[in-house]
């Protein structure tokens, strides 16, 4: 298994604007950005850097986003490499390969981002006689961690940080919680998603209790189907209101 094919060089303009965050969440995410910024000044005064981040919580409301944007704000690449299709039957291999990445990341000081980290911790557990290739597999990672240097940004995600190895959750400086969107919070997603649209194709049946990414899938898929339907009945799109 060649461990490069399996990641994802996003090109992706996300700013820090563009992903719904609460306000505490946001605050934190913009101090992590000044460090970077000023990561020589702080340096010289021996302060340490904050550069291994731990996004957990609820999937589809900005993790993966977020990491774009704040890559995209410090003028960073980022590589993304999701956890779960990685870990195979060959540990070792899994092991050396994840080693090549940080040491990629490293050495070109850019953005890493570790999606579904939750399943490694799941996958020591899943058979006894695996357990110990993958405890050293998790500490591979925690040796990786422990040396990455502050000028390269690691960021992880998970959906089930419960099940993760405790030794894992010591390393991260800064853990952030993502909670499922209220109703304001998800009517003033619709709002920016439709904003771009024709007035008469905006009108949609908006659904709650479901993710950011849910919520985009839906509208979305409405307003294709309005869309389509004008365009078979040879309609303008935009009429007067």
């Amino acid at each position: 298994m060649n461990l490069y094919n399996l990641i994802i060089q996003d090109k992706e303009q996300v700013s820090l604007q563009d992903v719904f965050l609460e306000k505490s969440n946001r605050n934190q995410f913009i101090q992590l950005i000044k460090e970077h910024t000023f990561i020589r000044e702080l340096q010289e005064y021996g302060l340490p850097i904050n550069n291994k981040v731990l996004l957990q919580g609820s999937s589809g409301c900005g993790k993966t986003m977020t990491a774009k944007a704040i890559a995209n704000t410090l003028g960073k690449n980022i590589l993304i490499l999701n956890l779960s299709n990685i870990v195979s039957s060959r540990i070792g291999e899994t092991s050396q390969n994840i080693k090549m990445i940080f040491e990629k990341a490293a050495r070109d000081k850019t953005v890493l981002f570790l999606d579904e980290l939750d399943q490694i911790g799941k996958a020591r557990g899943s058979d006894d006689k695996d357990v110990g290739e993958m405890r050293r597999l998790v500490n591979t990672l925690i040796q990786l961690i422990d040396y990455y240097p502050e000028n390269a940004l690691l960021l992880c995600a998970t959906n089930h940080p419960e099940i993760i190895d405790t030794a894992l959750l010591r390393r991260f400086q800064l853990r952030i919680n993502y909670e499922m969107p209220d109703a304001e919070t998800l009517d003033q997603f619709y709002d920016s998603l439709l904003s771009k649209f024709p007035e008469n194709l905006r009108r949609i049946e908006r659904q709650y209790n479901i993710s950011f990414a849910e919520a985009k899938d839906h509208a979305f898929t409405l307003i294709k189907a309005k869309l389509i339907n004008r365009l078979e009945m040879n309609t303008p799109l935009f009429t007067e209101k």
